[in-house]
């Protein structure tokens, strides 16, 4: 009777975790269709980074060591506010012709919808990232000293931190009157230590004066963290719209 049961755990597991498997894959491939086809986020947050890049370009001439030591806040400081472009609008296709009220009374699990909005948020921000990057390193004369291999887990770990926690506070303000402000407001707070550990690790990388490790660590630990946070509260977030 115990291993009938146990059996029939395993076997509810596994069909739960296909399930959720397919709805993420089905819902991710979904998001990433209608923004290559619109390209409203992306062309959004190339525009405001090209402003970000011109302008300071224009504005100081700094020298190579200058620019070593300032370039990491400019950059992640220039991804922060383009990811928030993105940000505000991954819920709101969702809102029409009330998906989510659907999403909500269906017996698809919460998980499942709130990681692939995170996977595409990422997928966009880290396209434009790839896109945005060998312009930072031409305006600014940009080389690393340090081992440049690190700018690699920085990055990813730094762009999953902006937007499992934007992708988050993106469902808490959807239907706030304002949310297009409301988003800022509660991203930049709690984004402070990610931000800190991107931008002091990338610059440790440019000037090779410090190792970027304990950087690294910290995004990571972040990382797991409020990932953990937000799959486990996001289903009360989903139920309270």
């Amino acid at each position: 009777m115990h291993k009938q049961s146990f059996g029939g755990g395993d076997a509810m597991s596994l069909l739960s975790s296909t399930t959720r498997g397919t709805i993420t894959r089905a819902t991710l491939t979904k998001d990433i269709r209608l923004e290559w086809r619109s390209k409203d986020a992306l062309n959004s947050m190339l525009f405001f980074s090209l402003l970000v890049v011109v302008i300071f370009s224009l504005s100081f001439d700094p020298l190579a060591e200058e620019s070593r030591r300032i370039a990491g806040g400019l950059v992640w400081v220039a991804f922060l506010f383009a990811a928030v472009v993105a940000l505000n609008q991954t819920w709101a296709r969702e809102l029409r012709n009330q998906v989510l009220d659907a999403y909500r009374v269906s017996p698809a699990p919460p998980n499942a919808l709130f990681m692939a909005k995170a996977l595409g948020n990422f997928f966009i921000v880290s396209l434009l990232e790839a896109l945005m990057t060998p312009l930072f390193i031409i305006f600014y004369n940009l080389r690393a000293l340090g081992p440049a291999w690190q700018l690699i887990p920085i990055g990813l770990l730094g762009t999953w931190a902006l937007v499992v926690n934007g992708t988050f506070f993106a469902a808490i303000s959807l239907r706030t009157r304002s949310r297009e402000l409301m988003l800022p407001l509660l991203l930049f707070p709690i984004s402070i230590p990610a931000v800190l550990g991107m931008v002091a690790g990338t610059t440790a990388i440019l000037t090779g004066e410090n190792s970027a490790h304990f950087w690294i660590v910290l995004l990571l630990t972040y990382d797991v963290v409020f990932t953990t946070a937000c799959l486990a509260l996001f289903e009360k977030v989903l139920e309270a719209e």
